[in-house]
């Protein structure tokens, strides 16, 4: 089926959305029982980690753990943000830089300014971004950051996008109580779906959809480590307790190019292949044998991929036995986990 499509549909009694493009499964997100990244608490400081430069967090669903605790004593009440799921056996990851981020819109009380996507280069666009702001903020202080998804979008809407994201950091905020509570909670895959997915697509609704679609049969071969390349060429994506382990075949390809065309096609694949399976931390690739002189155009690539991915990923560079390092947000639960 060609085009782009976004299902909303369930897998059981957990919400879930997919988006499919030209026939094939290009992001799913699936609600898990884990607490959702962006959700706010107010949590109560437990115990600081001196070595790791930290302290241990009580909040309702369980322990966290903060950086850069300076000022912060046992006791104390203090506003923090998830930002991520926690590893096995390990306290939730948050922070205490809280953003509320909708469609179009991120508000961002600790840091003043308002700011427009780099990628809306047009002047008279910006101009008139920059006067929807300022007509909605007045003289609030909070920060503002404008998305990509603002270009052309309709005044109302975007008004609209601010004003509930800055009463909700406004409310948030302004709650002067020091029990340790939820004040609010992440958003789930089909508000993701809207927040993030803002390419035209038709949008599916029914019940059923991802069998309608064949999301449920993509589902099932992404569970598997392996990953056609074209040529006969497979990378094989396999996450260990340390890390995850990414090797590169060259298949039946016995060219002297074989090498740096599995690479390349590599390099465009990894992110969907990750993003798909739910992995982050520390990603190892083995690639296929190439001359050191490639090694540039392999992170060129590599490094022009990951910028058209949401999660943040970090390019750490070539290890002593020509291996590739990255460093992958852990954004999502893999879906290992999810499926089980």
């Amino acid at each position: 089926m060609k085009g782009r499509s976004i299902i909303l549909d369930h897998m059981g009694d957990r919400e879930a959305a997919a988006m499919m493009v030209d026939g094939q499964l290009e992001d799913i997100l699936i609600d898990t029982d884990a607490p959702r990244p962006g959700t706010v608490y107010r949590a109560i400081a437990d115990r600081p980690v001196k070595g790791q430069g930290g302290m241990f967090l009580k909040t309702p669903d369980g322990s966290a753990f903060l950086r850069q605790i300076k000022g912060l004593a046992p006791g104390q009440p203090i506003l923090v943000q998830v930002t991520g799921y926690a590893e096995p056996g390990k306290a939730l990851p948050v922070t205490q830089k809280l953003l509320f981020k909708s469609r179009y819109a991120i508000v961002t009380p600790g840091a003043p300014g308002i700011n427009i996507s780099r990628q809306i280069k047009d002047e008279a666009e910006r101009d008139r971004l920059l006067e929807i702001a300022h007509d909605v903020l007045s003289d609030q202080p909070t920060g503002l950051i404008l998305r990509s998804s603002c270009g052309g979008a309709p005044v109302d809407a975007i008004a609209e996008d601010i004003a509930q994201m800055a009463e909700l950091a406004a409310r948030i905020l302004a709650d002067e109580s020091r029990e340790m509570e939820v004040l609010a909670e992440g958003d789930g895959p089909h508000l993701l779906a809207w927040r993030d997915w803002v390419a035209p697509a038709d949008v599916v609704t029914d019940a059923g959809g991802f069998e309608a679609h064949g999301v449920l049969d993509a589902l099932e071969t992404v569970r598997g480590p392996e990953v056609s390349l074209g040529a006969g060429a497979r990378l094989y994506v396999e996450p260990t307790r340390a890390l995850v382990a990414v090797d590169v075949n060259t298949g039946s390809d016995a060219s002297l190019a074989a090498g740096i065309k599995a690479n390349m096609a590599c390099a465009k694949a990894l992110p969907r292949a990750l993003r798909l399976r739910g992995l982050g931390g520390q990603i190892v690739l083995d690639l296929a044998p190439m001359p050191k002189k490639d090694r540039r155009s392999f992170e060129t690539v590599l490094r022009q991929s990951f910028r058209a991915d949401d999660i943040e990923t970090a390019l750490v560079g070539w290890t002593p036995l020509g291996h590739f390092e990255l460093q992958r947000k852990r954004a999502r639960l893999p879906l290992s986990e999810v499926l089980t």
